[in-house]
């Protein structure tokens, strides 16, 4: 039977790593295709229910459509005053932390020959209400903290993971100011 490109191609920790060394090799070449542009849309439906929608972004010099638009409410629970219908924006924004941390080790880890076995992790933010409302200007509006916690088994030191981890997009984006430009255009 002839070997194919698809059987002669190497995963590790579920990443075909052969085709990141060429997604690697690409961008080496060309610095233009590691320029992507995500984005999404959202629809208030009423109270604190809203949902965001995500359809398409912009990478490897073209516009990519997903092979179905995603789809993900947003609420908050009934001490907030919603109908606990959903998770609440700053729980999504944990959840989006915890998923990039995790692709981020699995893609890290397989890149430099490391298998992992098991991850599980949790996070934990704390929110203090009276900045939000306006009650106490010296409390933030946001997290104060997070904590994040890996539970690891495979290869690789306490310090190369904790590393891999840290140079997760979504963290990245947390701990580092990022320029955000708002808008409104009223209808």
């Amino acid at each position: 039977m002839p070997l194919t490109a698809q059987s002669r191609d190497q995963f590790t920790n579920g990443i075909n790593v052969t085709k990141l060394g060429e997604v690697i090799g690409a961008i080496q070449a060309n610095s233009e295709l590691a320029q992507f542009k995500f984005r999404a849309q959202n629809d208030w439906h009423w109270g604190t229910q809203n949902e965001a929608r995500i359809s398409d972004f912009f990478g490897t010099s073209r516009e990519v459509v997903h092979r179905e638009p995603f789809s993900l409410g947003m609420d908050e629970p009934a001490v907030l005053l919603g109908a606990d219908s959903a998770p609440n924006p700053v729980e999504v924004l944990l959840a989006a932390l915890s998923g990039c941390m995790t692709s981020t080790l699995a893609y890290k880890a397989a890149a430099q020959g490391l298998p992992l076995d098991d991850v599980f992790s949790e996070f934990e933010g704390d929110i203090d209400l009276q900045g939000f409302l306006g009650l106490n200007p010296s409390s933030p509006i946001g997290y104060r903290e997070i904590r994040v916690k890996f539970k690891v088994k495979g290869d690789g030191d306490e310090d190369t993971l904790r590393a891999q981890l840290q140079t997760s997009p979504v963290y990245n984006s947390l701990v580092n100011p990022v320029k955000v430009i708002v808008e409104v255009e009223k209808l």
